[in-house]
């Protein structure tokens, strides 16, 4: 009998392994380019046949479900991680309610995906236009996501663009969590079936 939590762990680890790229290039300026392209990928396959396909495949989420299982096991948690992925679980909540915005992305994201797969979702001008879209967009919902780091590379406008298109990246795990019928209990009543669903994913 399969676990009804398998594609939520993979939705919830899609949106860690994008946040913790965020993370890593406030800090260092610096990121993973296979584990960013599979973030942004994501975010272009909106008819995707499965929550697997969404991200490619489950191998290229094995950083989030451990990252995930470790949350899950109160073992080495990264807390901004943490706050950071709370944050935009709560953005997500927000963002659905307000319909004229969830169109509006939606058919920005259209209208891109055609450069996305001409040109690569990681291509510059792509991530621009994610992290404009972002910008005019899920910006304005309050409280805004805020994100900590390093003043250096903050200030960069490259490094701020791909925060943003990484932003929505995990917003889009996030509302695809949302869709199969993840919820904040999770956490409070499943954590046994959410682990038992990633070591069928990774064991060890």
């Amino acid at each position: 009998m399969s676990n009804p939590f398998d594609d939520r762990v993979l939705a919830l680890a899609g949106m860690l392994q994008a946040l913790a790229q965020v993370r890593r290039i406030a800090d260092t300026g610096q990121s993973d380019s296979s584990q960013v392209q599979a973030a942004l990928d994501s975010v272009f396959r909106i008819d995707a046949h499965s929550t697997e396909a969404v991200f490619g495949s489950a191998n290229g989420l094995h950083t989030g479900l451990r990252q995930l299982r470790d949350y899950l096991a109160n073992g080495n948690k990264d807390e901004a991680l943490g706050k950071l992925a709370l944050a935009v679980l709560q953005l997500e909540r927000r963002f659905v309610r307000t319909g004229a915005m969830v169109t509006q992305v939606q058919t920005a994201l259209l209208r891109l995906q055609a450069n996305a797969n001409t040109m690569g979702s990681t291509h510059a001008n792509v991530i621009s236009e994610l992290a404009k879209l972002y910008a005019d967009t899920l910006s304005n919902l309050r409280p805004r996501v805020m994100v900590q780091g390093n003043p250096h590379y903050l200030g960069q406008a490259g490094v701020v663009a791909e925060i943003r298109a990484l932003l929505m990246a995990a917003l889009r795990a996030a509302v695809l969590w949302r869709q199969l019928g993840g919820s904040l209990w999770d956490f409070v009543f499943s954590r046994r079936q959410m682990a038992a669903a990633i070591d069928a994913r990774i064991p060890g």
